[in-house]
């Protein structure tokens, strides 16, 4: 037991460590971080936290996509080319491509307070055309007929 005392080094406290470490977390506290001012836009709009959630990560994609550059340096072309690289890219759906435009239209309108503009030729992500299913009445009336169900007309 005194041998595992022994080796362990001793913990000393620097005042001046502790004084630069706060000095550094009252600068970075100054101004709010992006997604920071995006969370507390959305709670003050009450926006559930599920939306919040799926908003915040288009955002950080967004600035993944174009290699963290802030938004606010960036306009209308690259949200263009966001959409067209997840239609075209990625191959995401018409409701999938819709939110990621809702979450940057928020953070344009709310948090960055700028108006966007025409977006012009984005490329939009298809969607799926639903072909109705009709059974022809040959195909369904011997299964009424095994079930004892109604019988048709013919």
């Amino acid at each position: 037991m005194d041998e595992l005392k022994q080796k362990r080094s001793p913990v000393t406290y620097d005042p001046e460590a502790q004084v630069a470490r706060s000095e550094r977390s009252v600068v970075s506290d100054a101004r709010p971080r992006l997604l920071d001012s995006v969370r507390e836009a959305m709670r003050a709009r009450h926006y559930s936290r599920r939306t919040e959630e799926a908003y915040v990560m288009w955002i950080k994609r967004y600035c993944f996509f174009h290699r963290l550059r802030h938004p606010a340096e960036m306009a209308e072309p690259e949200i263009n080319a966001f959409l067209t690289h997840l239609a075209v890219k990625e191959k995401v759906s018409a409701s999938t491509q819709n939110q990621a435009l809702s979450a940057l239209l928020f953070l344009y309108r709310h948090v960055l307070a700028r108006e966007i503009g025409e977006l012009g030729n984005v490329i939009r992500a298809r969607k799926p055309h639903h072909i109705p299913i009709v059974l022809e009445s040959q195909l369904t009336t011997p299964r009424f007929d095994e079930n004892g169900g109604m019988k048709s007309g013919s």
